[in-house]
């Protein structure tokens, strides 16, 4: 006869690989494993991007986190993608898709999803920078909140905690003649200003095509 706590320990095992197998399931890869930058690549500035208590946090001068891990490549034409967030008052970043490594400055490739509830840059998360902005803070400073970016051919839909900010079709624009548009690349993390400091954790993606 198998003890009691024998029987409590399998069933907390078999729960977790339940878990596991769904996770595996759905499609959803880790970009971030809240231990280090493995997988990733910064351009100037690294000491920018840090790893705190499984946290990434972003303070510093100009620059840029590239994805450079093995997650199909990191090359991603249809996506959905979705970040656990905190701005801290004042503070402005972005996540971009379809972008490529750069030795400095702002990335040139893809286009830019604002992360920003209150830095002076009246163009607020969710928005697609300059091309299809959002002007209202989708969310509050010091808390968590989740982003979710799904890309399908020429579409890009943001949301925030759900609630949809914006959906966006792409059309020839200067942008997009200057190759600046939607085509395929990895992600990207901006830091944007030595005043401003984001946390992000729980970074994950799902491959469509």
């Amino acid at each position: 006869m198998k003890s009691p706590t024998y029987s409590l320990f399998a069933g907390v095992a078999a729960s977790a690989l339940l878990a596991l197998s769904a996770s595996a399931a759905d499609g959803w890869q880790p970009l971030f494993n809240g231990k280090n930058l493995d997988g990733w690549k910064t351009n100037e500035n690294a000491s920018t991007f840090s790893v705190q208590d499984g946290v990434l946090v972003v303070k510093g001068p100009v620059s840029h986190l590239f994805y450079d891990g093995p997650v199909n490549g990191a090359k991603f034409t249809d996506f959905e993608l979705r970040l656990q967030i905190m701005t801290k008052p004042g503070a402005n970043s972005g996540v971009y898709i379809h972008t490529a490594y750069q030795a400095k400055g702002f990335p040139n490739k893809g286009y830019e999803i604002q992360v920003n509830n209150s830095h002076t840059d009246p163009k607020r998360g969710g928005g697609v920078y300059g091309i299809k902005d959002n002007f209202t803070a989708p969310a509050k400073d010091n808390e968590w909140f989740t982003m979710e970016i799904k890309v399908v051919g020429k579409r890009i839909v943001t949301r925030i905690d759900g609630k949809e900010i914006v959906d966006y079709t792409e059309v020839d624009n200067a942008k997009t003649k200057k190759g600046l548009g939607l085509s395929s690349g990895t992600i990207a993390i901006q830091g944007h200003d030595p005043k401003s400091e984001i946390h992000y954790r729980k970074i994950e993606i799902k491959p469509l095509k």
